[in-house]
């Protein structure tokens, strides 16, 4: 059984490889400046970038779970990610409201994929 750590560091990996699937840790982009909109681009382009970096994409989704300072942010979040979803199948997302490790990130997001 081969498991491949990309982006390792005493605590956790960034990307993990293993049985044809990719898996990324949690991403967030937590400027104070930033807005839920910008934070989730941000966050959907760092999401981009480690697909790439594992040899996957976004069309090869499997799972997204997106977790949310506040629920009153659902629906700004929400129109950025539908937009970059708008012409992929669809993964399974779940979305909960959660207390984070910084007060200014205001959404993180973890991803299953599978390799492209």
């Amino acid at each position: 059984m081969s498991i491949e750590r990309i982006h390792s560091t005493d605590r956790m990996s960034r990307i993990v490889k293993h049985n044809g699937t990719v898996y990324l840790c949690g991403q967030t982009a937590g400027q104070a400046e930033w807005d839920i909109a910008e934070q989730t681009r941000q966050c959907l382009a760092k999401i981009d970038a480690l697909l790439s970096e594992a040899g996957s994409d976004k069309e090869s989704l499997l799972s997204v779970t997106i977790y949310i300072r506040d629920m009153k942010d659902f629906a700004a979040m929400n129109a950025v990610w539908d937009a970059w979803v708008a012409e992929l199948p669809k993964p399974a997302r779940a979305c909960v409201e959660a207390r984070m490790a910084r007060p200014e990130i205001l959404v993180e997001m973890s991803v299953i994929a599978a390799l492209a």
